[in-house]
């Protein structure tokens, strides 16, 4: 199953989504809102797979075309976003660059931050910052919605209460990380708003590819419309979500509808180096930091700035046949306006 929110107000309005990615219906008469449906999922999933089923066959007289432009990030707005860092080729990359050291639990615990959910952008929103100084950085990452999360549960438990999938544009400020860091209490005006995917999939919608908890297909990645990189989203990622979830809700309940990020995706080369750039015949970066460490490492010399006003990225992934799953994530970087 397919879903998606109008952009509407606040929290929008909850419409099914053709498999093709074409059509859509309201379906606000089963639930206003994609909080709604989650936090009474048992009862409503069923009557939106029954929609879901009739608009892929025709059989919705309702059924309108739709438009990607009109769509808000799937919740607009979250009780609860909690980002990991499953892929350990990225957060071994940009400890680097800072000059710090990956502890070996890092291989055993997973490293998560606790992001701001009030205000999620919509996919194709501008990326408005204050200063190209800050270092704006896009990492293209995946999410899942969870249902109630009971406290202390397992791996194979957590696993139970993931009900949909998401791709995730991370805004980073790289320049206001170390500061942050450095005080001992984590990133807070270095995360701005992150937006999400315009469409969110049950797991079952990505067949073969949803394996182990991990989405095994690629990342797509553009920037100012040059392919930046692919890299598999499944065999480096350490830890699968109902590794994550279960990590969140190690000392806490979480309550439904809760985000739980992947990550930015990444791979190190077959031999084991940092990854190659695409010009170089690798499958590239979701991020800006990696390929500035990479340059780095091989010549010394930082010469990929971060974003600028004007630079738009594009986020996709693509099943095996080249359709898209999620719908596009395509957003350009603005200077700040007052309000």
């Amino acid at each position: 199953m397919k879903l998606a929110t109008l952009n509407t107000g606040r929290d929008g309005e909850l419409i099914v989504v053709s498999r093709d990615l074409t059509r859509a219906v309201r379906a606000t008469e089963i639930a206003a809102t994609l909080q709604q449906a989650i936090e009474r999922w048992d009862t409503l999933a069923p009557r939106l797979e029954e929609r879901y089923a009739a608009l892929n066959e025709g059989r919705v007289e309702a059924a309108f075309d739709l438009d990607m432009a009109s769509l808000h990030s799937p919740l607009p707005r979250a009780y609860q976003w909690a980002d990991g860092s499953a892929y350990l080729n990225h957060v071994q990359l940009v400890r680097q660059a800072r000059g710090a050291e990956m502890p070996e639990t890092f291989w055993t615990d997973p490293l998560m931050y606790q992001g701001g959910s009030d205000r999620f952008l919509a996919p194709t929103e501008d990326i408005e910052a204050v200063s190209e100084e800050h270092g704006i950085d896009f990492e293209g990452e995946l999410a899942v919605i969870t249902d109630d999360v009971p406290m202390a549960v397992t791996p194979e438990q957590a696993a139970g209460h993931i009900k949909l999938i998401m791709l995730v544009n991370d805004v980073s400020l790289r320049g206001l990380i170390p500061g942050e860091l450095a005080k001992g209490f984590g990133f807070f005006q270095a995360k701005p708003a992150s937006s999400f995917s315009p469409i969110c999939v049950t797991p079952d919608e990505l067949g073969e590819a949803w394996k182990d908890g991990r989405v095994h297909l690629p990342l797509t990645v553009h920037l100012n419309g040059d392919k930046f990189g692919a890299p598999e989203a499944g065999p480096d990622m350490i830890f699968g979500f109902p590794e994550l979830v279960a990590h969140a809700a190690r000392t806490r309940q979480l309550g439904a509808g809760a985000v739980v990020g992947s990550g930015t995706v990444s791979n190190p080369d077959a031999d084991g180096g940092p990854g190659k750039p695409v010009a170089d015949g690798g499958v590239g970066y979701s991020c800006l930091a990696e390929i500035r460490m990479v340059e780095k490492i091989l010549h010394d010399e930082v010469k990929t700035p971060f974003m600028r006003f004007g630079d738009r990225v594009r986020i996709e992934m693509l099943d095996r046949n080249g359709h898209s799953i999620f719908g596009a994530i395509d957003q350009q970087v603005v200077a700040q306006q007052p309000h």
